[in-house]
């Protein structure tokens, strides 16, 4: 298995992404990489990092042209055939790697994940998630966070299945406890689109459903997995990540709650959903979050969590 990482992505690429490529490369237990950009950058910034270094560990592809953050996307990918988004998505379609990541325009790795590989048989719309940082030291998951802003109850009952999946694959939490966020607590509650899902998450027997969680209950551990229309998730994951920075202007950025919020800890969130793993991270990723990244991608693939997908969905189908 060979991950691949956009090193051209990223307000401080290529110099982050190198370095936390080095940082993931020290551990003895590293998957071979890919690394796709400008060849020559690439390799003068490798040469000053420490890392171990083994036959066919470190594969570099060059990829000399950028797709800037603010270029249109379907456009971008076409034009630039020679970016390293571009030329990512192409050897993950051809299987030369078995993972992506990239820190760069998002709309590029929207569009070239949805035109390069397969949605899981099954699976109406893929969705990304975030992790959310409970009170007690553990995680819960978050989705959908933007990808899907308009959603029919389907939708919501898929991202609990593919949620519940990751939640205990990746986050080794055994038995994830599924919550709908809502407006209150009763079964009546909420809008017409929450009022349509419950009845058909309590009714799965994929999921171990609780009901409805309010706001209150986010940050306070009231479910492991949390599902709404990517709208809700957007605003939750964008207040969520600006509790690190209010932290940190009032001096309590090593507070050790506050610092679990902090993105670098997570390094990006995959695409759920899709037949191969892909991972989007901020585009003012450093190199922790490369780390991070590539860390993500390798327990995907040593868990073989998407084979595991793919298996549900076809069981369903059935």
């Amino acid at each position: 298995m060979r991950i691949g990482i956009d090193m051209m992505g990223g307000d401080y690429a290529p110099q982050e992404a190198v370095k936390g490529v080095a940082q993931y490369l020290q551990s003895s237990t590293a998957m071979p990489v890919t690394l796709i950009g400008d060849e020559q950058q690439v390799k003068y910034l490798l040469a000053a990092e420490p890392f171990i270094d083994t036959p066919d560990v470190v594969r570099i592809v060059d990829a000399p042209e950028v797709i800037g953050m603010q270029e249109h996307a379907t456009r971008a990918l076409k034009e630039k055939t020679n970016s390293s988004i571009a030329k990512g998505f192409k050897l993950l379609a051809s299987g030369e790697i078995d993972a992506f990541i990239s820190a760069g325009n998002t709309g590029a790795m929207m569009v070239g994940t949805f035109y390069s590989i397969k949605s899981i048989e099954g699976v109406l719309r893929p969705t990304i998630s975030t992790i959310i940082p409970k009170l007690d030291g553990s995680f819960s998951l978050l989705l959908d966070v933007g990808l899907n802003a308009d959603c029919k109850a389907e939708n919501l009952l898929q991202f609990a299945i593919l949620g519940s999946l990751y939640a205990r694959h990746i986050l080794q939490i055994e038995d994830p406890k599924v919550g709908l966020v809502n407006i209150g607590e009763e079964e009546g509650k909420g809008n017409l689109l929450a009022q349509a899902a419950y009845p058909l998450l309590k009714a799965s027997d994929q999921i171990h459903f609780l009901g409805n969680i309010e706001g209150r209950d986010i940050l306070q551990g009231g479910a492991d997995v949390m599902v709404c229309e990517g709208f809700t998730g957007n605003v939750i994951l964008k207040m969520a990540e600006s509790l690190y920075d209010v932290a940190s202007h009032r001096n309590l950025g090593q507070d050790e709650y506050f610092r679990r919020f902090h993105y670098e800890n997570y390094g990006g969130t995959p695409i759920l959903g899709v037949s191969k793993p892909v991972i989007i991270g901020h585009g003012i990723s450093e190199a922790p979050a490369f780390r991070n990244m590539i860390i993500l991608a390798q327990k995907m693939l040593e868990s073989d969590l998407l084979g595991k997908m793919k298996a549900t969905f076809e069981a369903l189908g059935a």
